[in-house]
C-alpha cells in the first residue's frame, strides 16, 4: 500500500472532472481506460487516479476549524489553504491510538493526519478522511480569538492578522485573487501592455492635494529629489505616455490619499486599474469599460463558486442574482444634462432625496447615482458629458465648452463603480486648462506629448478594492484589504 501526500484542492477538482464526460479538447473516449483521443491527446483519466487514493493511504495537512466527539467518534473540519471548502476527519477510538489527544485538539492547530480518503457521494461533502494517525504540528493558546461563533466585523479588524482564517475574510481574500487575475487576464488576452508606473511621483494627477509628502529624517521635503515628491494617487499620467508608444496599455497597483475620511468607501492606500487606449474616443472608452467589469464579475462567479455562494447566504441574499443581472444587462448611456432632469422629474413626484436641491451643475450624490441605475434604468448606465468645473483638467472639452467627454458607470446597489473619460489631445486647450488650474509647472512633460506625436485617446480608472465590495457584497472597504490604511494608528 502506498501513501500520497494530498491537496484537499486537488480531490475536489479530481472528483468534479471525474464527473465530466467530455475532455476540455472536446473529445470523448472510455473513461475505464487510460488512453489517446481521437484528437491524439494522452489523457490520464481522473476516475483512475481517484481509484489510486482510496485504495491507497493518503496524508493531508491543515487547520483544525472545528473539533466535535461523542466519546468513540470524533468529526474535525480541516482546511488546508488551498480551497475556500474543508474536509471531514473522521477519528475512531477503536483506530485512533490517541484518541483522547486528538478529541481535545483545540480550533486553530495545525495537525498533520494519515488515513483512508472515503468516497461519500450522498452526503454533504463528496469524500472524508477516516484517521490512522496524526501528528500536532502547531499547537494553539487557549486564549486563541477565533472560536466557533459569529464575530463581528469591528472584532475582526482589530485581529487582522489573524482573520484570514474566518470564513468571510477567507473568501473575500480568495476573490480578492480571483480579480486580480481576471485583470491581467482580460488586459493580457486583448493585447494591452502592462506598464509599472511610479509611486513616488513629482504630480498630483487628480489636483486634489490630498497627498502624502516623502521626506527623509531630515524633513526637509526638497532634500532627496530636489523638490517636494508625495506618494501617487494615480498612475494614469504616466502610463498615457506609453499609451502613445504601445496603443494599449494598463497599470494596476497600490495609489494613495492623504484624507482624514472616516467613510465605509476610502482608505489612504488602494489599488486603482488604470487603462489607456490610443486613437479611441468616450465611445471606444465606454465600450472597454463594459467589456472588463463583465469579464471580470464571471470570472469571480466560474472561479469561486464556493465562496459566492457563502456570501450570497451570509453577507447579502441577493448578490449572485444581481451580479448575474449586470453580466446580462446592456449597460445604457445618458448625458449629465438628461441626468439631472430625470432627478428633476423625480422631485417633483415625491421622491424623497436627502438633498433635493437639484441643478445643473451640482456634484451627483450616491442616492442620485442609485435612483438613476435603480429606478431610471434599472441596470448599469455610463452618465456623460459632465460640467468641466467638476472634473480633471485632462478630460477633453466638448464643443459646447461647457462639457467634457467623461463618464461614469453607475451600478444597482453601490452607484458608481468607474469612471472614465477621453483625454485632451489638442495642445492649446489643454495647456490653457492647465494654466487655469495652475498645474503646468513640473507637468510640461505631459503637454509635450500633444507636440509630439499625440492623437486622440482615453481611459478610465476602477478601484480595486471597491470593485472587490461590489463583487462579494461586503460594505467596508476596510474589510477587503488585507492590512486597511487609513486614517486610524497603524497596527500591523
Amino acid at each position: 500500500m502506498e501513501t500520497y501526500g494530498i491537496l484537499i484542492s486537488d480531490v475536489y477538482e479530481l472528483l468534479a472532472l471525474a464527473n465530466e464526460e467530455p475532455h476540455e479538447c472536446g473529445c470523448h473516449h472510455d473513461h475505464e481506460e487510460d488512453q489517446e483521443c481521437e484528437c491524439g491527446h494522452h489523457h490520464d483519466d481522473p476516475r483512475d487516479q481517484i481509484r489510486e487514493l482510496v485504495d491507497n493511504e493518503v496524508i493531508v495537512q491543515g487547520w483544525v476549524r472545528t473539533n466535535r466527539d461523542n466519546g468513540q467518534i470524533g468529526f474535525i473540519a480541516l482546511n488546508d489553504g488551498t480551497c475556500f471548502k474543508n474536509v471531514q476527519l473522521v477519528y475512531d477510538a477503536k483506530i485512533v491510538k490517541d484518541y483522547k489527544g486528538l478529541s481535545h485538539i483545540n480550533t486553530g492547530a495545525a495537525i498533520e493526519v494519515l488515513g483512508k480518503l472515503v468516497l461519500t457521494p450522498e452526503a454533504k461533502q463528496p469524500f472524508e478522511i477516516n484517521v490512522k494517525e496524526y501528528r500536532l504540528l502547531g499547537e494553539v493558546d487557549p486564549d486563541y480569538p477565533l472560536q466557533k461563533k459569529r464575530h463581528s466585523m469591528e472584532f475582526l479588524r482589530d485581529i487582522a492578522h489573524l482573520r484570514p482564517r474566518a470564513n468571510t475574510f477567507n473568501g473575500v481574500f480568495r476573490v480578492r485573487n480571483a480579480l486580480s487575475m481576471a485583470i491581467h487576464e482580460f488586459f493580457q488576452q486583448n493585447g494591452f501592455m502592462y506598464v509599472h508606473t511610479p509611486i513616488i511621483t513629482g504630480n498630483d494627477a487628480e489636483g486634489a492635494g490630498e497627498t502624502f509628502y516623502v521626506v527623509t529624517k531630515d524633513k526637509d521635503p526638497a532634500a532627496f529629489f530636489g523638490k517636494p515628491v508625495t506618494l501617487s494617487v494615480s498612475g494614469q499620467l504616466h502610463v498615457e505616455a506609453f499609451a502613445l508608444a504601445f496603443r494599449d496599455v494598463y497599470t494596476f497597483g497600490p495609489t494613495f490619499r492623504a484624507e482624514h475620511s472616516n467613510t465605509t468607501k476610502h482608505a489612504s492606500e488602494f489599488w486603482m486599474i488604470e487603462p489607456e487606449i490610443a486613437f479611441a474616443d468616450l465611445e471606444d472608452d465606454m465600450d472597454l469599460i463594459e467589456s472588463c467589469i463583465k469579464y471580470c464579475i464571471n470570472y469571480v462567479l466560474t472561479n469561486c463558486p464556493d465562496e459566492m455562494v457563502f456570501f450570497n447566504e451570509f453577507v447579502d441574499k441577493s448578490l449572485v442574482s444581481r451580479l448575474t443581472d449586470v453580466v446580462n444587462s446592456d449597460f445604457k448611456r445618458m448625458t449629465y444634462t438628461d441626468a439631472i432632469e430625470e432627478l428633476k422629474y423625480a422631485v417633483e413626484h415625491g421622491h424623497e432625496f436627502e438633498n433635493k436641491n437639484i441643478y445643473w451643475g451640482m456634484d451627483l450624490q450616491s442616492e442620485h447615482e442609485r435612483y438613476l441605475s435603480e429606478q431610471v434604468v434599472k441596470g448599469p448606465v455610463f452618465v456623460t458629458d459632465y460640467p468641466r468645473e467638476q472634473k480633471a483638467f485632462y478630460m477633453r472639452l466638448n464643443d459646447d465648452g461647457k462639457t467634457v467627454a467623461a463618464c461614469d458607470l453607475l451600478v444597482p446597489y453601490v452607484g458608481e463603480l468607474v469612471g472614465g473619460s477621453q483625454r485632451e489631445e489638442r495642445y492649446d486647450l489643454l495647456k490653457k486648462r492647465m494654466e487655469e488650474v495652475g498645474n503646468l509647472k513640473g507637468l510640461e512633460w505631459y503637454l509635450d506629448l500633444r507636440k509630439y506625436g499625440g492623437c486622440k485617446h482615453a481611459g478610465f480608472g476602477i478601484g480595486f478594492d471597491r470593485l472587490i465590495m461590489y463583487c462579494t457584497g461586503v460594505q467596508n472597504i476596510r474589510d477587503v484589504q488585507p492590512f486597511p490604511r487609513t486614517s486610524d494608528p497603524i497596527k500591523y
